[in-house]
């Protein structure tokens, strides 16, 4: 198993970056597709990136509402993946999920998430 804890969020204006952090724990994230999803309110969760290092050699994947904005990246000696956003809009205000994706047993693990407001 896979435990996911996020952090990061807050509250920014509009325009403004932001850092999420996802520390992994039971097992490397070098062996997980990872991906960063969000829900708002009275919206369904969706994808906002992914980032994987096991079907396809190493490829990124990206929501188009936050292509050119949002960044993903890992670091395997902290097992720990990121999620840099920048010029951040209202529209992105959710809570952002940690998602981990194995491969092998065909399951995924999900982290409590972290909270993003963008507002002036």
């Amino acid at each position: 198993q896979v435990q996911l804890v996020e952090s990061g969020g807050g509250l920014v204006q509009p325009g403004g970056s932001l850092r999420l952090s996802c520390a992994a724990s039971g097992s490397r994230i070098n062996i997980h597709i990872m991906g960063w999803y969000r829900q708002a309110p009275g919206k369904e969760r969706e994808l906002v990136a992914t980032s994987n290092s096991i079907t396809s050699g190493f490829s990124t994947n990206y929501a188009d509402s936050v292509k050119g904005r949002f960044t993903i990246s890992r670091d395997n000696a902290v097992n720990t993946v990121y999620l840099q956003m920048n010029s951040l809009k209202p529209e992105d205000t959710a809570v952002y999920y940690c998602n981990a994706y194995s491969v092998l047993l065909s399951m995924g693990y999900w982290g409590k998430g972290t909270l993003v407001t963008v507002s002036s």
